[in-house]
């Protein structure tokens, strides 16, 4: 099964039922953004299978998640299995124990041909890689958690004065933070974060996010490790330098803290985050555009001590609506 080329004239000219336009600047993250946005305009089986088509061709990881779903659909369910097929199977990187259960879910769909280089593929992949785990179910708070201090402070309490403190703060989250459309959101009014129950070392990370356009001032981010953080804000908001764009190290003060270019889509509208962070390194992709590159993201609690070595991922609002889906973290384990 070959790797197909993205070509944007037929993305286009596929979806000339539709006036929307593709997000700047053009990537795959992007395309398959855009693609997914219209699906929910899509009136014909014909309309779905072309858009379920495309997102194939952009063989982002999300895309195939995404796609997947209508594996339950009889009248896609085909187009569907070709797709999550071919984006596995182009890229070994997303191999993992969600991947190799897609494969086997769509192996009975597929076409002889297509059967074997999946049958190949799922014989040779490592049937030892977790890969990437969804850690929000999409239907509630299930795996999350309220913000008890910061990592400094958590290791010094007690285990029955922290046992009451997690109590106090989950009462909090579950008035600020909600399952909406399948989204994290953020309804409160304070900033008080949401985290995982579970602590990370070194990990990969997808997640897509968007901010409300009426808030009043659209800001959010994510904590690594119970640390500030990677930055999401309106790039409208220059009085606060916001116009540099988002996912940058906002809280460095020695290594860079700005990302390396603007690219952030319209204010409202969805956009995609890929983190990596080995020790304390950190990538991040917005939108299918590396704006930071192995940047050094120091400890904002005590700029004297490393990066905690394992903590808590935490989604942070700023006072305004935030929306937060489809997040799938790969942990990165030493190998033995």
């Amino acid at each position: 099964m070959k790797r197909m080329i993205l070509n944007l004239a037929v993305v286009i000219a596929g979806l000339a039922w539709t006036s929307q336009t593709l997000a700047d600047p053009v990537t795959p993250e992007n395309t398959y953004l855009t693609l997914r946005k219209q699906m929910a305009n899509a009136t014909t089986p014909k309309q779905q299978k072309s858009i379920i088509t495309q997102i194939g061709e952009t063989g982002t990881f999300q895309g195939m998640m995404y796609v997947a779903q209508f594996l339950q659909d009889d009248r896609l369910r085909t187009t569907a299995a070709r797709v999550v097929a071919h984006i596995a199977v182009a890229h070994p990187e997303y191999n993992g124990a969600n991947t190799r259960q897609l494969l086997q879910d769509v192996l009975p769909i597929l076409k002889k041909a297509d059967q074997l280089v999946v049958a190949e593929y799922l014989n040779k992949a490592s049937n030892r890689e977790e890969g990437y785990v969804s850690i929000f179910n999409g239907r509630d708070l299930t795996g999350w958690k309220g913000l008890v201090e910061n990592p400094i402070k958590r290791r010094q309490m007690d285990g029955e004065k922290l046992v009451d403190a997690q109590r106090k703060a989950d009462e909090v989250m579950r008035q600020d933070w909600t399952v909406q459309d399948g989204c994290l959101t953020y309804v409160g009014h304070g900033y008080d974060n949401i985290c995982t129950v579970k602590d990370y070392k070194d990990f990969e990370m997808y997640v897509d996010w968007r901010l409300d356009p009426n808030g009043k001032e659209p800001d959010a981010g994510i904590y690594l490790r119970g640390t500030p953080q990677v930055q999401i804000w309106d790039i409208a908001r220059v009085n606060v330098g916001a116009q540099v764009g988002s996912g940058g190290l906002y809280n460095n003060k020695k290594n860079v803290s700005t990302p390396s270019s603007v690219a952030d889509n319209k204010l409202g509208e969805w956009n995609t985050f890929y983190i990596k962070i080995v020790g304390d390194k950190v990538t991040v992709r917005l939108n299918g555009v590396t704006v930071v590159d192995n940047v050094t993201m120091e400890n904002y609690w005590d700029r004297s001590q490393p990066l905690p070595a394992c903590d808590q991922i935490e989604m942070q609002a700023h006072g305004s609506l935030v929306n937060f889906r489809d997040i799938y973290v790969r942990e990165i384990k030493e190998k033995p």
